[in-house]
């Protein structure tokens, strides 16, 4: 361990607990400490005489204008139960409808996006997905993308084909769509189950309706409600009349309104607790989401949560978890790693690796998916959760960080946003313009070996936002630097909405008349492109440097 400077009071990684055990001769395991502290970690249990049937709790899902909100609509103004009120006063993030006696929990989540941060936080909130499909429309992008998380989740998908009522209609279409993404319609022979609707026009919500209790008669949803309850944070905000405020959705026990309940590493007794009527409640069951008062703080969305008897006991719980959070913070989180996984094969620890893959087209997402799946093996299993085309984007670090998933780019690039949040949910992004050497680098994967290779370090990135044809010259692209350095000479790409347009060398760069050897971030400067004038306002110059990497 020479060469590594620690403090005394530092918290060392496993890696290098493992490493200083091994020169030492000691053994090392790692056990999880589980208590009340690390209530996250702990499996219950419970009898079987002792669990509830629960109601199901369903994310709708689709892409954009497909009709998730007119949907979504729709489902609350149907089946209005004796005594309910009619009109939702609190957007909480979540809503419960009743159908035929039963009840059905319904997330109304603002995108891909929030559900994947969720699960990247550990909270698998979801028992059914509906998966909203324009009948005129079929399957795009974010169909694709909702079908990714969904499997990653393990949610089974009740697809609703939507819009039935309109001309070029073709529900049929949409099915066999749907088999080119592993959604196998009933009628084909598959388990997912298809509903044909308009939402706009009230049709087909009450068969919908009815084949999400199917779904959920078939899943056997159980909790006990005979516990102090846990759960899992949807969303939380600052209210300036009340404070601090979170929707929490009960997942097991019961949770009473005199409760002392534990967030993350923040504590509170519950000053108020409400539905999504603004109906104040003394208790709430298993799958019933609620809007509370009274933590200390403001909490995040995917935190979990617990109840407990008594303030001092809460108060000890958010402290040592505050401590823990202190500790991992200060330590550092090595996330999914390439050699970690080459590592975790070689010794026969690890039985599969996913992955996610963007790609400049879909022909190569494709091509690449189907190509990496069959180099599965007996011991270890490829697992693509979502092959498309389109720019690396936060969703799709949020989804491979949930998963503990490698994300692989092929012609495409992330920008300085996204690889920022890619370092921050310690999620390696590897980029490949050849499509043999992304399968070689997978192959070395699969036979757990770790081999030096070069990788693309990315020096800097400028936006173009003026162009100037100059004679003798060519194009001149008068361009802001939003991140990093630029250099004259270096190697750069051309990326076009994410997507690579070109590969070269820049050319020259100037500030006013000067020519320059470098810009930095923050200002702005001429430049050209070696061999290239194809320019367009909104692309963006990003220049790399190959190094190596163990």
């Amino acid at each position: 361990m020479q060469g590594k400077m620690v403090t005394i009071n530092q918290v060392l990684d496993d890696d290098t607990i493992g490493t200083i055990c091994l020169q030492f001769n000691y053994d090392f395991r790692k056990e999880k400490v589980v208590d009340a502290a690390h209530f996250e970690d702990i499996e219950i249990h419970d009898d079987p005489k002792n669990l509830s049937v629960r109601p199901p709790v369903v994310t709708i899902m689709g892409h954009v204008d497909h009709g998730k909100t007119t949907l979504i609509d729709a489902i609350r103004s149907s089946h209005i139960a004796e005594g309910e009120a009619g009109e939702i006063t609190q957007a909480i993030g979540a809503y419960q409808k009743e159908v035929h006696g039963q009840k059905i929990t319904f997330i109304d989540t603002p995108g891909h996006a929030a559900f994947a941060a969720m699960r990247a936080r550990g909270a698998d909130v979801t028992d059914i997905v509906v998966l909203v499909v324009a009948a005129d429309d079929g399957v795009m992008p974010q169909t694709v993308e909702a079908i990714g998380h969904a499997k990653a989740a393990k949610a089974p998908i009740i697809v609703a084909i939507n819009k039935i009522d309109k001309a070029g209609a073709n529900p049929r279409k949409v099915k066999e769509e749907l088999m080119q993404h592993d959604v196998i319609p009933e009628e084909f022979g598959g388990d997912a189950i298809c509903c044909e609707i308009s939402a706009k026009k009230g049709i087909g919500i009450d068969e919908l309706l009815d084949a999400i209790l199917l779904k959920a008669e078939m899943l056997e949803l159980k909790a006990n409600p005979n516990r102090y309850a846990s759960g899992t944070v949807l969303e939380a905000n600052l209210d300036k009349g009340e404070g601090p405020k979170a929707t929490l959705l009960v997942q097991n026990g019961t949770l009473q309104a005199t409760d002392y309940v534990v967030v993350g590493d923040l504590y509170g007794k519950i000053r108020r607790m409400t539905n999504e009527y603004r109906q104040v409640l003394k208790s709430a069951a298993p799958s019933t989401p609620v809007a509370v008062t009274g933590l200390s703080g403001v909490p995040s969305a995917g935190d979990r949560f617990m109840a407990f008897p008594s303030e001092k006991e809460a108060k000890e719980i958010a402290e040592k978890r505050a401590l823990a959070k202190q500790a991992q913070a200060f330590a550092g989180n090595s996330g999914v790693s390439a050699n970690d996984f080459y590592a975790a094969v070689a010794a026969g620890t690890n039985n599969d690796v996913n992955v996610v893959i963007k790609a400049d087209t879909d022909g190569s997402a494709q091509a690449l998916k189907a190509s990496l799946e069959k180099l599965s093996t007996d011991k270890v299993k490829v697992k693509v959760l979502l092959a498309q085309a389109g720019a690396i984007s936060d969703s799709d670090v949020l989804l491979a960080s949930a998963s503990h998933a490698l994300i692989y780019g092929f012609n495409v690039r992330p920008d300085a946003r996204v690889r920022q949040k890619a370092d921050e949910e310690h999620v390696e992004i590897h980029l490949h313009q050849i499509i043999y050497e992304l399968l070689d680098e997978m192959k070395a994967a699969l036979a757990g070996k770790v081999k030096v290779e070069k990788v693309e370090a990315v020096t800097g990135q400028a936006e173009i936002r003026h162009l100037y044809k100059i004679s003798k010259v060519g194009t001149v692209a008068g361009s802001y630097v939003t991140s990093g350095v630029l250099k004259a000479g270096e190697k750069i790409r051309l990326l076009r909405s994410g997507v690579i347009a070109y590969s070269g060398q820049l050319g020259s760069l100037k500030r006013f008349k000067d020519d320059v050897k470098e810009v930095k971030e923050g200002y702005e400067c001429g430049l050209t492109i070696e061999n290239f004038n194809d320019l367009k306002e909104g692309d963006v110059v990003e220049g790399y440097e190959l190094v190596e990497k163990k």
